[in-house]
């Protein structure tokens, strides 16, 4: 059966009744909205306190993370959590930015830095597993104590051999921390380099 609503029949309404025109953003465009921002207050809830304290953000809104911080209580954080999200659409574009931008460059900081941490590893485990590596490391770094690297990495293929505490291994990282930070041989060379110049 033919409906008499339907088509370009005289009978019926026409689509251009039923269309209209929206000024306002839709509600699941609203929806990924209140979302975002309810995913930008728990990475800052997750941050320490003193790098909340940085963030240029209203006071308010400060109290409300920093406060959800404190709760352990799954219920009673996951309703702060709410709340948090109910703040953090209270903020203008350009606080939201703001806030963006220094967690972006916190995890940026972040991921060079657990880089670099895994390139002290890496050196470490060569270390064990090769004598050589210790030549390797006194030709970029002329100034570490061959001796005192020799003895720890004794002691500590020592103590993972017998299971026990990893203070030798430990103390290799540390030296090598502090190498990374002291300028190596080849930055040296180059600074030679620019001299000459």
């Amino acid at each position: 059966m033919v409906n008499p609503n339907r088509g370009s029949g005289g009978v019926g309404f026409s689509s251009a009744e039923f269309e209209q025109k929206y000024d306002r953003p839709s509600k699941s465009q609203l929806k990924r909205e209140m979302t975002a921002l309810q995913e930008l207050g728990e990475q800052l809830v997750a941050q320490p306190k003193d790098r909340v304290m940085r963030v240029p953000m209203p006071e308010d809104v400060r109290e409300v993370i920093l406060e959800c911080q404190k709760i352990r209580d799954h219920e009673g954080r996951r309703r702060q959590m709410q709340f948090v999200g109910k703040k953090m659409r209270t903020l203008d574009e350009e606080e939201i930015a703001a806030i963006q931008k220094m967690l972006d460059s916190w995890k940026g900081a972040s991921k060079a830095e657990t880089a670099a941490m895994h390139a002290l590893e890496r050196w470490r485990e060569k270390l064990l597993a090769s004598d050589a590596a210790l030549t390797d490391l006194k030709a970029d770094h002329p100034q570490v104590d061959v001796q005192q690297l020799r003895t720890l990495i004794r002691n500590a293929r020592k103590e993972q051999a017998e299971n026990k505490p990893p203070k030798a291994y430990r103390e290799i990282f540390q030296i090598l921390k502090q190498l990374q930070s002291a300028p190596s041989r080849e930055s040296d060379d180059e600074h030679d380099e620019t001299e000459e110049e």
